[in-house]
């Protein structure tokens, strides 16, 4: 086995390329372990010490547990995981059902929806607009405020059907000779064959419903319905913990503390969940990219 030598060119491109990587990693990591180290500060060394922690002297967790006790925590998880869930559902089962259709050349009408579908990506709706027709159904107030206006995502449309496009012909005109309908072949073959692309989708559909807090501020008047991006918009905002309510106002911690606990609990969850789905991005893309 013949062994390589870089040549010392190389070698000070190497050394140079991690360590702008190894700095980059740092300056995006800054942000977010000073924000988790101050969650695990004490009233004393908050009050104390300033400028920015680092590494706290003490780890104290009285903010995670006094943030445990409010039951508005528990409320706006249930909200938001429930949104993130049935949303990325529904929204997914919209996008890829069309695209499959508008991936056939033989569709009728197929080119007018497509320029339909290309006006309403040009010309968005106005947020008047969809305030008078979210208040005439009856849904402010309502969780499916958060979920039935935003059922569909233009460019993931068009982005499915490049992928869907990608699958051979000869597979479904075989499973239709076999006797296999449209819908047997579109869960049955399309799906299966296309899952890395239509999970990379549905991870972009949940990641915008668990980030997503602009829609409830518009919708939502109830603070008890609050998703926890709202939740937490509002403790960042309030001068006061007690402002917030839900038992926070006896919290004998300074509010960095609270917030910064909040930050890590509605960030975890998206975090936990990225590692498993990665994979699915370079595949899923490439599936588009890449002509079969």
């Amino acid at each position: 086995m013949n062994n390589i030598t870089m040549s010392r060119g190389e070698k000070v491109f190497s050394v140079f390329n991690y360590a702008f990587m190894l700095l980059i990693i740092v300056v995006f990591l800054f942000p977010f372990l000073s924000v988790v180290m101050t969650s695990f500060v004490s009233t004393e060394e908050y009050l104390t010490r300033t400028g920015l922690i680092l590494i706290p002297k003490k780890f104290d967790f009285s903010a995670y547990q006094m943030i445990f006790k409010n039951k508005m925590i528990y409320s706006a998880y249930g909200i938001t995981f429930f949104r993130t869930i049935v949303g990325t559902f529904f929204q997914i089962s919209i996008t890829t059902a069309m695209a499959y259709g508008l991936s056939k050349d033989d569709l009728p009408g197929r080119k007018t929806i497509q320029v339909l579908l290309m006006l309403c990506l040009v010309f968005p709706v106005q947020i008047i607009p969809q305030f008078l027709l979210i208040k005439n159904l009856g849904l402010i107030n309502s969780v499916w405020a958060m979920i039935f206006p935003w059922m569909m995502n233009i460019q993931y449309v068009f982005l499915m059907i490049a992928f869907f496009k990608q699958v051979p012909a000869s597979l479904e005109e075989a499973a239709i000779i076999d006797g296999c309908s449209h819908v047997s072949i579109f869960f049955r073959i399309i799906l299966p064959l296309c899952l890395p692309s239509v999970a990379t989708i549905a991870l972009f559909y949940a990641v915008w419903h668990w980030n997503s807090w602009f829609d409830a501020q518009m919708f939502i008047n109830d603070i008890k319905l609050y998703p926890m991006q709202n939740l937490l918009k509002r403790i960042l905002e309030v001068p006061q913990l007690g402002d917030i309510g839900g038992g926070l106002e006896d919290a004998p911690l300074p509010s960095e503390s609270i917030k910064g606990a909040v930050i890590i609990i509605t960030s975890l969850p998206m975090l936990c969940l990225y590692p498993f789905v990665q994979k699915y991005f370079v595949t899923g893309f490439m599936m588009g990219s890449v002509k079969g």
